[in-house]
């Protein structure tokens, strides 16, 4: 920044050596040199902020050298189709201009690419689907153009991608499912745009999402209770003006880190969920201009938020100033007659219910603390999104009160249920014993509300009171991968997938131990613990014996788990890590690949470190796989067999774990014959 005006030497067109050239931040005027590029050597170029006029130079369209280019918020003119071919370039932003053309689909061939602004130009035609095949870009920004057509799916194969913004376009169609695979996204603005259908579920796994615009398009349904799970949203969530209808979920209330929420100008009915009182962290909350009614939650935000926000509903009522109290005074003397005669029946129900409790604490002869624990026990029901005495009738009908016909599996601390409710959804159904600790069931909750994963099992709900206390999932249709494993039939047709199970529940490992909010230690992997959907997804499932690591503790406790997939270090430390869990992994991978336990087989081995053939470690009950199978199964088994080291310091992370996984390939080296390839199998196993 030099303060430089006047406009700029066509001379420097050429000079033919030129690899940097850098004037941003002035007042120059006039056009670009014509011959800027034309030495073929220019790698920087920084001309932003300026009042240049005219077209991109031709030269600088097809400049192959190009690592850095910035052109923006000038008075640029021309057509940009000719740009793309950039083998080089990591860095452009031609935003703010009056630039026009479509975006070439030699973008895609830009592999180094990790940031494209092109925002406010008038930029016509479609998004291209070769954007998908840079897998460095970091930031797509296309706002505030003319582009139109669907936004293309295969831009969920841009992995990196951080901040993608389509806003302010003519954009049509459905918002991907695709979407959700961007799973380092967190910036996501699609708003003012035409785009139609229902907001995806699938955007739940976008866990790392601080800002979540879709206003001003016409979308329609109802807001998915998946986005109570973006936990980290908290600079925006606006969904204003479109055509979205139902409730307000109540599992919003757990985004506590939120600060504006804007579901306005829609067609939302029902309250405003008492939850939302949990968001501490609101500083405005529009849901003008809906058909919501009833209380206001009674906190000091609610106390002193202006009125506007909560105009044009059906019947609101309560704390906001501006809004009618929700008890008005009796009308007429026949009305407070009715009061009083009401209460009157709820002070003789109350005093019958009291003196019934106290006779009933006196004769069991129960301690005040328990019975206080009880009465509380009784009011904590939750099924989220849904009314829950509702949802607690409906499971009980559906399993004839927990009938052992409807009972699926059971387990050290509970048993699983498949109800199936009138509406057609299917749930699975832990109720826990009741002799369990309230402790190990309150940990399930803690652990399964704070995480959110595709690869972990999704709780829907909870509930707690003295007629039991169960845990509410999704419902997984092929069962455990145990069931799976132990039928010749399902074990056939698992095949070769298991490559796919391995990777899902590594994912699922590595994401507890090094992406919660704190390291979680599941400490009970096993294949009974492993379930798996039609697609034989595989999810990570039973949290009741799960640690949430303390990095200023020592993380004692006492031996939990399963025989058989115990880190052997716990037999004389108390002292749980995440490497007790990668123990457990190794084990779970070794009988998935073998089709039953590998107990037996590792046993047999000696002292020393042990050879085996990698045939030796089959399901006998497939065939051999194919020589590229075998290939990825013997480097998936290479890095297993590290985690099954005695030496907990010798095992990867599942960090390590996940990073060798993303490298198997399916490329025999040199026609190895890998089934015959020996696989070192540490010693002293036990």
């Amino acid at each position: 920044m030099n303060q430089l005006s006047g406009p700029i030497p066509q001379e420097i067109g050429k000079l033919m050596s030129l690899v940097h050239l850098g004037f941003a931040f002035n007042n120059l005027s006039g056009a670009l040199p014509s011959g800027i590029c034309a030495g073929g050597r220019l790698q920087y170029f920084n001309a932003a902020s300026n009042n240049l006029i005219g077209p991109l130079p031709s030269s600088l369209l097809s400049c192959t050298s190009l690592v850095r280019a910035r052109v923006e918020r000038n008075n640029l003119e021309g057509d940009i189709t000719e740009m793309g071919a950039h083998p080089n370039l990591v860095y452009i932003d031609i935003s703010s201009n009056k630039l026009f053309g479509k975006l070439s689909h030699r973008w895609g061939d830009c592999y180094k690419l990790t940031m494209l602004r092109a925002s406010n130009n008038n930029i016509t035609g479609m998004i291209p689907s070769s954007i998908g095949k840079l897998s460095r870009l970091g930031i797509l920004d296309v706002s505030s153009n003319k582009l139109e057509g669907h936004i293309p799916p295969e831009i969920s194969n841009a992995m990196m991608l951080f901040n993608l913004s389509l806003s302010s376009n003519l954009l049509q169609g459905n918002i991907p499912q695709e979407i959700g695979l961007l799973n380092n996204l967190e910036y996501l603005d699609l708003s003012s745009n035409k785009l139609v259908g229902q907001i995806p579920g699938s955007i739940e796994h976008c866990l790392k999402l601080h800002f979540l615009k879709l206003s001003h398009n016409h979308l329609n349904g109802v807001i998915p209770i998946e986005l109570g799970m973006l936990v980290n949203l908290q600079d925006l969530l606006d969904l204003s003006d479109n055509s979205i209808d139902g409730a307000i979920p109540s599992l919003l209330g757990g985004l506590s880190a939120l600060e504006a929420l804007n579901p306005s100008h829609n067609a939302l009915s029902g309250n405003i969920p008492p939850s939302l009182q949990s968001m501490t962290s609101l500083i405005s909350m529009d849901v003008s201009y809906n058909r919501l009614e009833g209380s206001v939650p009674h906190t000091r935000f609610f106390e002193e938020a202006p009125v506007k926000w909560f105009t044009h509903n059906k019947k609101l009522c309560g704390v906001v100033e501006g809004l009618p109290p929700c008890d008005l005074p009796a009308s007429s003397e026949h009305d407070r007659k009715s009061r009083a005669i009401l209460l009157a029946i709820i002070l003789v129900i109350s005093l019958a219910f009291v003196t019934a409790l106290v006779t009933w604490q006196c004769k069991n002869k129960k301690p005040k603390e328990e019975t206080a624990t009880e009465v509380q026990q009784y009011k904590m029901f939750t099924i989220w999104n849904f009314d829950g005495e509702d949802v607690y009738q409906k499971i009980v009908d559906a399993t004839n009160n927990f009938n052992n016909v409807h009972c699926i599996g059971s387990g050290g601390n509970g048993s699983v249920y498949r109800p199936q409710l009138p509406t057609g959804e299917l749930f699975a159904v832990k109720k826990i014993h009741m002799m369990e600790a309230d402790e190990q069931f309150n940990r399930e909750i803690q652990a399964l509300m704070h995480i959110r994963h595709p690869n972990i099992a999704k709780l829907c709900g909870y509930c707690s009171a003295y007629q039991g206390r169960f845990l509410v999932y999704e419902y997984m249709d092929r069962g455990s991968l145990a069931e799976s494993l132990k039928g010749k039939e399902t074990a056939i047709e698992l095949d070769w997938r298991r490559l796919n199970i391995v990777c899902d529940v590594a994912h699922a490992l590595s994401y507890l131990h090094h992406e919660c909010f704190a390291p979680i230690v599941h400490r009970d992997i096993t294949s009974g613990n492993v379930l798996l959907d039609l697609e034989f997804k595989a999810c990570l499932s039973d949290f009741g014996i799960a640690k949430i690591l303390d990095v200023d503790a020592s993380n004692c406790t006492s031996l939990a788990g399963t025989k058989g997939y115990l880190a052997p270090e716990l037999a004389y430390t108390t002292r749980v890590t995440e490497k007790c869990d990668v123990y457990s992994f190794g084990v779970l991978v070794l009988e998935l690949f073998m089709g039953h336990h590998p107990g037996d087989f590792l046993s047999s081995m000696d002292n020393y470190n042990k050879s085996t053939l990698l045939e030796n470690l089959l399901d006998t009950r497939l065939p051999h796989p194919e020589a590229e199978i075998a290939s990825e199964i013997f480097q998936v088994v290479a890095i297993v067999v590290r985690c099954i080291e005695p030496d907990p310091s010798r095992r990867p992370t599942m960090q390590q774990v996940i990073k060798v996984l993303s490298t198997v390939e399916r490329s025999p080296a040199h026609n190895l014959d890998y089934l015959h390839t020996g696989i070192v199998i540490p010693a002293c196993w036990s």
